[in-house]
């Protein structure tokens, strides 16, 4: 099984196949509504991406982070 995997997928891309592949029979279909509702709420996104900003400028902001 591995090897006719191998030779159809390609080495390294087994895995990603397969999670594909077993994604839709695995994953709950209202966890997925959640997540699509969510991403539908901008005032959320935007909240969300000025907190992981914040967090990019606390890492820059630490000691033996910076050059020079």
């Amino acid at each position: 099984m591995y090897d006719g995997l191998h030779r159809v997928i390609g080495r390294r891309r087994i895995s990603r196949f397969l999670n594909d592949l077993a994604r839709p029979h695995a994953v709950d279909q209202d966890l997925r509504a959640g997540y699509a509702a969510m991403a539908a709420d901008e005032e959320r996104e935007a909240g969300a991406a000025a907190w992981c900003e914040g967090l990019a400028g606390d890492v820059a902001d630490e000691p033996g982070r910076h050059s020079g």
